[in-house]
């Protein structure tokens, strides 16, 4: 993934640009310390990833934001700033950025936000694939039905950030054999529909527990970005238990030596709920 950088301080840049470059996250394409300057620049060199400071002399990030999204608007756009003002805050996720990073830097949540809009770049990809598969597909109503829970629950898992992960191919497939048999989660335990899904039921259920477990990460990233997010809100209690969702905030933020836990049955009970709304 190509990175742009906008910041007129010439340290967080290049502090930018070592995190992506040392935990390999990526390309930096280019950088100004010209926020007037700099968007003919960022048009030319098309970058996945813009990261913006708020508050610069010439102009607000805010109004950079708006004038990419204006010329390009599939670039993904992470803004930084020492600001803690709500409501500077809420107008540039009203512009279109998609985290928002509070200065002083932190090495670990600059890592954990990029990777998220990474992770959700890659999702958008895989959910237009599968829309134009779906589109192209002759069922019947009752088929549709299902296909409809089906791609709600990939969208879900793609909002979470883990549809590309091999866990999320297994709770699919539980998830179809539910609707298929009209069953609930509930009415079994997960060694037993795993043994039912997999000749090896213990590796599924792993790989299902790595996925569930990235997904608590990232909504609980999300939560410490934007605590009013509708998507933390909706899924940080439906999906997840709330505390463990906390405990995992508390890990990321350094609060704390452990991270909360995930239960495999929740989980799967409640994408299905979401998946019939």
């Amino acid at each position: 993934m190509k990175f742009y950088i906008v910041d007129d301080d010439v340290t967080i840049i290049k502090i930018l640009e070592n995190i992506i470059d040392d935990k390999n996250l990526g390309q930096v394409v280019g950088s100004s310390i010209d926020p007037l300057e700099c968007i003919e620049d960022i048009i030319l060199k098309n970058p996945d990833i813009v990261i913006v400071d708020l508050l610069m002399p010439k102009s607000d990030g805010i109004e950079v934001v708006n004038n990419i999204k204006k010329r390009k608007n599939d670039i993904k756009i992470i803004m930084i700033s020492q600001v803690s003002s709500k409501n500077l805050i809420e107008q540039a996720y009203s512009s279109g950025i998609e985290f928002f990073i509070s200065k002083p830097i932190n090495i670990v949540e600059v890592v954990k936000v990029i990777e998220n809009v990474l992770e959700k770049i890659k999702m958008e990809e895989t959910l237009g694939r599968i829309k134009s598969m779906f589109s192209d597909l002759d069922i019947n109503k009752s088929e549709k039905l299902k296909s409809n829970e089906i791609e709600k629950i990939r969208f879900i898992l793609s909002k979470l950030g883990i549809l590309g992960e091999i866990g999320s191919k297994d709770i699919i497939n539980i998830c179809q054999y539910l609707l298929d048999n009209k069953e609930r989660m509930f009415n079994y335990k997960v060694s037993e529909i795993c043994e039912k899904l997999s000749d090896n039921p213990k590796a599924m259920e792993q790989r299902i527990r790595r996925a569930l477990n990235k997904g608590l990460t990232n909504i609980a990233s999300l939560g410490i970005e934007d605590y009013m997010n509708d998507d933390f809100i909706q899924y940080s209690n439906s999906l997840y238990n709330f505390e463990d969702v906390r405990l995992e905030m508390d890990y990321i933020r350094g609060k704390n030596s452990y991270g909360g836990k995930v239960n495999i049955k929740k989980f799967i009970e409640g994408i299905l709920l979401h998946s019939e709304c």
